[in-house]
């Protein structure tokens, strides 16, 4: 076994040894350090969002309208669950994204009170390039890691985010 710097982590763990060695805080080495890791990771996300002059519920909202089909469009209410919103939350970003052109708004052929959103050519091209900005970023992130690590991590993790979530079709 190869020894480790200590971190962050470790300093908390022996501070709280200190005050209190009645509690294990071994929790804190898994629990602590994928806490920290999600905060970096998402900061590094976010920035490749920014250079496409996307937030990260933009990017969500319009990655999940293109991954739905070839027409690029959902039910709002559909939209709403894929992108884990209440629908006021939703409508307020079909709003921003409409208003730059990205997305329109239209109703149902079947049912008038059922509201579509779907993708511009114009939303397609910023998403189609943001993804492929993504998809670099997050290749660059587990290149880091090295393809051994990464491939023996992502099992535990589906693993251990199916206790969480169960079967996640979104």
């Amino acid at each position: 076994m190869t020894a480790h710097r200590p971190d962050r982590v470790d300093r908390i763990q022996e501070q709280w040894a200190s005050i209190r060695p009645d509690l294990d805080t071994s929790p804190q080495g898994v629990i602590g350090r994928l806490h920290r890791l999600a905060h970096a990771l998402t900061d590094e996300l976010v920035a490749v969002y920014r250079e496409h002059d996307l937030t990260e519920a933009e990017f969500d909202l319009l990655a999940s309208l293109r991954r739905s089909g070839a027409a690029g469009e959902l039910p709002a209410g559909e939209l709403a669950a894929h992108t884990m919103v209440t629908t006021g939350g939703l409508t307020k970003r079909v709003d921003r994204l409409e208003a730059r052109g990205l997305v329109e708004r239209s109703t149902a052929d079947e049912d008038a009170r059922r509201r579509i959103v779907r993708l511009t050519p114009a939303g397609v091209a910023v998403i189609d390039a943001a993804f492929t900005a993504h998809m670099a970023n997050e290749r660059r992130l587990l290149d880091d890691l090295g393809a051994a690590d990464a491939a023996a991590l992502e099992p535990i993790l589906r693993r251990w985010l199916a206790r969480f979530e169960g079967s996640v079709d979104g």
